[in-house]
């Protein structure tokens, strides 16, 4: 019968657990068992049988090794079968200390016949280290209710390394150099195995890629006098250099033939490397051509090779849809379709639409969402869906298989609720080569008609131009047309996850009268993002910079003033703020700001000291008798940006992950027609990643510190001789502080920026 059903009905007894090795607190059941434990009673024996005693296999408490000083005692425990009873998570450290339930503890048990092989499995570990004398004996004591395993080591001394001799052919193929950077074993140190075998495939490798296919490394260890000391005789057999001799293709239908050779890139007759076979087979990967794309080299005595090709087709199309959500542009959805092998030659064509905006009337202002103010004085238009198509054509191995090709044409409505609507319409084309393996440049040009449709106060203060004539040639459409250069090195070692390594981008833009471009201007930014692994986690940094630079004679071009005015675009500008910049703050609200507010408010006969039409009119009025609350702070942009970022980012449960993090940035405005001085802000935070398919989904919760209180210009409107409305900036600033009413929870809430989106920050 199963435990807790001997005797009489009821005698059993139920166990309830403080955690490992502690007391345990047992009380009998009720009678009401009784009928249960007969029932089962048939059974338990069955599961008897498959549940081991703890006199058998009891459970293990605790790893210990002793005597280890040379060696990690992390890979140890990773060379060895036995392990230790652990908490199954982070998350359910507070938990397991106080309860064994069984869900939160991955339990161990002891296998005597495992423990008998880890003592083999720490002393080869420890032999290829280079402790060729080392020694291991193994303890089980009792040690709560199961036991402690300990590993005694006794190490010894070292094999040593006095002489290392590469020897190769007269000719010598390899160089010093290339000896050098093959990292053999040093002299003086512990002759370890492992690190002869990595340098033994990077020979390999380098011999590979001279054209030596057939290449053989040996090696050999001669122990001196002793069994401390060792040296070692590396031998290189080139043999000959390979060539391609012939391609054979197999398993294409609709494909053709022409297409997998361009596509694939090599030659009979090319020196065979095997980096350029796999080269190629990556940029048949990379045509989305083929579900499968197999390359071999049957084995041969001869130095010509016969290079197999094995495709699997793709279907000729694909289809994408999808929908998002963030706090910036609402509900999103899109849909892409791509005809692959388009009119031949491996060509792409591409049509993506995306609407978003959706839901913004009714989310516009609330909660998290993006927007300060009051939302009835949010035009209308700013709210409705925004819209982008686009058309692309892509040519790949154009001239060269490392060269590629795009033609494509767009138009878009964007709107920044309560702010603006961009409307535009062009045509861009891009030449692209790879400069090395996932390091692309790409030159640009874009050609674009584009009209801003605003209040009189988003020129002012987006232009810094407030004059009515010059507003109106701004409303006009206009030719934003840059000539951009960007390139991009990528060594992280995952797109969407990654653990190690490093990106590196940089971006730079030109545009004047030689581009047909209205707004003139030259921009440059670069950003580098470095990922190391940390403990449990991966620790995550950006640096990211940039500089805007205006160009002469934009205002006249534009018809808005004089050849030596300047004005820049806003969307040539700088902005921080956001999900993917500083946390603490909103879309695009770290930075220069202007505040806007309606006249109406300042003549308001409930403040004790309003102002009037006509202070308004000569800018004299004071903005300080109205509250905080009444005016709407809008982002500038500046001439220049640095940003910084740190984040740690570690596993929680299952797909489940955490992160904090701390951002920085620096706005600077030098040079802009409304200067209001440089901002800059730090803003720790903490978050938390779902690992989906798609990417991280991520909710980031961001902290301003210090005051939120700043001295800033004010811009309003008042009516014209004639009647019409124009722009004022008043003289005195706007002591604007955005807690001026806040208090107790509220304030709290108002250091806080909650942020939704998918995909990493960097």
């Amino acid at each position: 019968m199963g435990p807790g059903c001997a005797g009489r009905p009821g005698s059993g007894r139920a166990r309830l657990s403080l955690g490992p090795g502690r007391n345990r607190v047992s009380f009998r059941l009720s009678w009401l068992l009784g009928p249960a434990c007969w029932l089962l009673g048939t059974a338990a024996p069955l599961i008897a049988q498959d549940t081991p005693t703890q006199a058998e296999r009891p459970r293990v408490e605790r790893l210990v090794f002793e005597g280890v000083r040379n060696v990690s005692r992390g890979e140890l425990r990773q060379s060895i079968a036995t392990e230790a009873t652990r908490c199954r998570s982070l998350v359910f450290r507070p938990l397991c200390a106080v309860t064994d339930a069984g869900f939160l503890w991955d339990r161990q048990y002891l296998d005597r016949e495992e423990l008998a092989r880890d003592e083999l499995r720490l002393r080869v570990y420890y032999f290829r280290q280079g402790w060729r004398q080392a020694q291991v004996r193994s303890e089980v004591t009792p040690e709560g209710d199961g036991v402690r395993v300990t590993f005694h080591v006794d190490e010894g001394e070292p094999t040593r390394t006095r002489a290392v001799a590469v020897h190769q052919p007269p000719d010598s193929v390899l160089g010093a150099r290339q000896l050098r950077r093959a990292e053999l074993p040093a002299i003086g140190e512990p002759l370890n195995l492992n690190v002869l075998d990595s340098a033994r495939v990077r020979l390999l490798g380098q011999l590979w890629q001279r054209g030596y296919a057939d290449a053989r490394v040996a090696d050999s260890i001669r122990l001196g006098d002793g069994p401390l000391a060792a040296a070692l005789d590396v031998y290189l057999q080139p043999g000959r250099r390979t060539t391609i001799d012939t391609i054979v293709i197999e398993g294409n239908e609709a494909i053709s033939e022409r297409t997998i050779r361009r596509s694939f890139g090599l030659r009979p007759g090319q020196l065979y490397r095997r980096s350029d076979v796999l080269a190629g087979q990556r940029r048949l990967f990379q045509t989305d051509l083929f579900r499968q794309a197999l390359v071999r080299t049957p084995e041969t005595a001869d130095s010509a090779k016969t290079v197999v090709i094995s495709v699997r087709e793709a279907p000729p199309r694909a289809v994408r849809a999808g929908v998002g959500f963030n706090t910036v542009e609402f509900a999103q959805a899109e849909a892409r379709y791509t005809r692959f092998n388009w009119l031949g030659g491996a060509r792409r064509l591409t049509l993506q639409a995306s609407v978003g905006n959706l839901l913004a009337p009714q989310l516009y202002g609330r909660g998290p969402f993006y927007g300060e103010g009051e939302r009835d004085d949010v035009p209308a238009a700013t709210l409705q869906p925004t819209w982008q198509l686009a058309a692309d054509v892509t040519q790949p191995w154009f001239l060269s298989t490392r060269n590629s090709l795009g033609l494509g044409v767009f138009a878009h409505r964007r709107s920044v609720p309560n702010i603006v609507v961009d409307r535009g319409y062009g045509a861009r084309a891009s030449f692209t080569r790879q400069l090395a393996e996932r390091t692309p440049a790409s030159l640009t040009y874009r050609f674009e008609q584009t009209r801003v449709e605003a209040g009189d106060v988003y020129f002012c203060v987006n232009f810094g131009v407030c004059r009515p004539l010059t507003i109106g040639a701004l409303r006009q459409t206009q030719r934003l047309s840059p000539l951009g250069l960007t390139a991009f090195a990528d060594r992280a070692n995952d797109p969407v996850f990654p653990t190690g390594g490093f990106t590196a981008r940089l971006d730079a833009e030109y545009a004047s009268q030689f581009t047909a471009s209205d707004f003139r201007y030259s921009r440059a930014t670069g950003e580098f993002v470095l990922y190391r692994r940390f403990g449990p986690g991966v620790l995550a940094g950006r640096v990211r910079g940039g500089r805007v630079w205006p160009i002469a004679g934009t205002a006249e071009a534009l018809g808005a003033g004089d050849a030596q005015e300047t004005i820049l675009h806003p969307r040539t500008r700088f902005y921080a703020g956001g999900s993917r910049s500083v946390r603490g703050y909103a879309e695009n609200q770290l930075g220069p700001r202007i505040l806007t507010i309606a006249p109406s408010r300042l003549v308001d006969t409930t403040l004790a000291q309003p102002c009037t039409p006509a202070s308004i009119a000569s800018a004299a009025c004071d903005p300080n008798v109205a509250k905080s609350s009444q005016f709407q702070p809008r982002p500038l942009g500046g001439n220049s940006l640095v940003e910084g970022s740190l984040e740690y980012r570690l596993p929680l449960w299952g797909p489940l992950g955490g992160a904090v993090f701390v951002d920085a940035a620096n706005v600077g405005d030098r040079n802009l027609n409304i200067p209001t001085g440089a901002r800059n802000a730090v803003t720790p935070g903490f978050g938390v990643r779902y690992h989906s398919p798609i990417g991280a989904v991520r909710v980031d919760l961001g902290f301003r510190t210090g005051s939120l209180a700043d001295s800033l210009p004010v811009v309003t409107e008042t009516l014209g001789p004639a009647g019409e409305r124009r722009v004022v900036q008043l003289r005195e600033p706007m002591r604007y502080d955005p807690l001026e009413d806040a208090g107790g929870v509220r304030k709290l809430l108002s250091r806080m920026q909650l942020h939704l989106s998918i995909g990493q920050a960097f």
